[in-house]
């Protein structure tokens, strides 16, 4: 079958790594997939069997997600807009999709809800409808208004035959941020969370004894870049990584670059192979998103998460809260994050030692495509 996988990340690439997640396991069971991806190029993330689409793409203002903006930076005109529908459209009547999933929305990216509409609407006028499935997260942005939460079921009932819900319900039900009705519920199919195959060692060892610092694909993370510079000060004898992402991150690195002469850092755009460093990393900092969860979960590394909380997002907060329960997982909030207070949590995390590696509930890719074949032959 054909399966069209329509994305669009604005700040970080989580949402795209997911999505193309999703679109191998589909690839794998040898179906043909097309994933629209209307974000910044991530060529570092795996297509592997996968055809993409870019549409013109698109990033948020910041935490400003209402404020589109160009590859250069300008704000997105209705032209440009448009011809990023006209594109969608296109794909969808030329690949005549079996199954289509938009990845996050209609419970997100309320601002490009007129081009996700439009691919819909193409969907629903193909000779044969297609499947149509919203994937999302384990932890939603919680509705600002409850406005917001019955426009997204009304279009679910409306144009879709069901929910992915990328969780387990017995550790996190939708409902933890998202206002479930009976009517939603019907919709939803959980199907544990979608993980790439655990992370085997690098096979040349890179990571090994390190403290690895990520801050996501987008150029929020300097803060934790600055605060892991001054603690690397205080540990000399530990090396330390620095994997900056974003399209700025060179100029970012040659900052950083500064601040960190004489300390033992190495800086680095980020690496396709991360993973493969993370089960020989004596730690990790980082921020907490799904995905970021699911790395650390897998490889059991000692982890100190600093929550992506800008413009009163409380995702990352949520799902922090969750795995600081475990052994060698420690939180700091953006407010307390400083090189001193970072230096103390690695300290601890990395005397605990490592957790076992989780192995259990990350085929939700694989329960996905089960759900789509099967929900595909009932309407056929």
């Amino acid at each position: 079958m054909n399966v069209m996988i329509i994305v669009t990340h604005l700040l970080g690439t989580g949402h795209l790594s997911r999505a193309l997640t999703l679109g191998r396991a589909f690839a794998g069971r040898g179906h043909k997939v097309l994933v629209a991806s209307g974000g910044m190029p991530a060529p570092q993330l795996d297509a592997t069997g996968l055809s993409v689409l870019g549409l013109p793409p698109l990033r948020s203002d910041g935490t400003e997600f209402t404020r589109l903006l160009t590859e250069t930076g300008d704000p997105a005109d209705t032209a440009y807009l448009n011809g990023r529908a006209k594109a969608l459209v296109d794909a969808v009547t030329s690949f005549a999709p079996h199954v289509v999933i938009t990845e996050l929305f209609p419970f997100g990216r309320r601002s490009l809800a007129e081009e996700f509409q439009t691919a819909l609407d193409a969907a629903h006028a193909l000779p044969t409808r297609p499947v149509i499935l919203s994937s999302v997260r384990d932890i939603l942005a919680p509705p600002s208004k409850p406005a917001k939460a019955d426009r997204a079921e009304q279009i679910i009932s409306r144009d879709y035959d069901g929910v992915l819900v990328h969780s387990d319900p017995q550790i996190t039900r939708l409902e933890a941020s998202w206002p479930v009705s009976d009517r939603l519920a019907g919709r939803l199919h959980y199907t544990g969370f979608v993980a790439p195959a655990a992370p085997t060692p690098h096979p040349q060892g890179i990571g090994k004894g390190e403290i690895l610092v990520s801050a996501g694909g987008g150029s929020v993370g300097q803060p934790i870049f600055h605060a892991a510079i001054e603690a690397a000060r205080k540990m000399p004898d530990r090396p330390w990584r620095l994997l900056v992402g974003g399209r700025d991150a060179a100029d970012r690195i040659t900052q950083l670059a500064t601040l960190a002469q004489g300390a033992p850092v190495t800086l680095e755009p980020v690496r396709p192979d991360f993973r493969q460093m993370l089960p020989l990393a004596a730690a990790s900092v980082s921020m907490c998103g799904y995905n970021t969860a699911m790395d650390l979960l897998q490889s059991g590394t000692p982890a100190v998460l600093i929550p992506f909380d800008d413009g009163k997002e409380v995702e990352q907060g949520l799902r922090a809260e969750s795995l600081a329960r475990l052994s060698a997982i420690d939180v700091l909030t953006s407010e307390n994050l400083s090189g001193a207070a970072l230096h103390d949590s690695l300290n601890r995390v990395i005397s605990i030692g490592r957790r076992a590696p989780q192995i259990d509930g990350f085929d939700g890719a694989q329960k996905s495509v089960t759900i789509a074949e099967e929900l595909l032959r009932q309407t056929g």
